[in-house]
């Protein structure tokens, strides 16, 4: 099984890099798993509503780029669903029985995933309606992507 991020612009923050690279150990004992860095779009502070769009898009495209036909994607929205971690570990363990090997999970820049990635995710996922910076959530979903594995292994982790 392999489970990948694809992540607008790159993680800065060496303590976020730790906690990430120490759930990636941890997760690979259950698949393979990779995070894939797109350039986040560089735009002045303050856009118009045609300049975000225009951002909006072309990271979009560079997301689109690195996802193929065959990968089952969630995008991370605030509109998405909420799940608790049982009902996405069940999610996981239902995809990988009916044969989806290849798990996508979708971050996007800090203005948001363009409509063509919306409409290509299967799914869309939220974590709530809490606005995160795009470094933690990485973390606060590797972590949750672990829990998953460990939920469906029986082990006590999730306690």
């Amino acid at each position: 099984m392999n489970v990948k991020l694809v992540v607008v612009g790159k993680l800065k923050e060496k303590y976020f890099k730790a906690g990430i690279a120490e759930y990636a150990k941890r997760l690979s004992r259950f698949c393979k798993f990779s995070i894939v860095e797109v350039p986040d779009e560089q735009a002045p502070e303050t856009l118009s509503q045609a300049q975000m769009d225009a951002v909006i898009e072309k990271e979009g495209d560079r997301i689109l780029n690195k996802i193929s036909d065959r990968e089952y994607v969630y995008a991370l929205a605030i509109l998405g669903k909420e799940r608790s971690s049982e009902e996405f570990a069940k999610e996981i363990d239902q995809l990988t029985t009916y044969g989806h090997s290849n798990i996508t999970f979708v971050i996007g820049g800090s203005l948001g995933l363009s409509k063509a990635v919306l409409k290509r995710a299967d799914t869309q996922i939220s974590f709530g309606k809490f606005t995160l910076p795009h470094q933690l959530m990485r973390l606060v979903l590797t972590e949750q992507i672990y829990r998953a594995f460990m939920i469906n292994a029986g082990s006590p982790y999730h306690k």
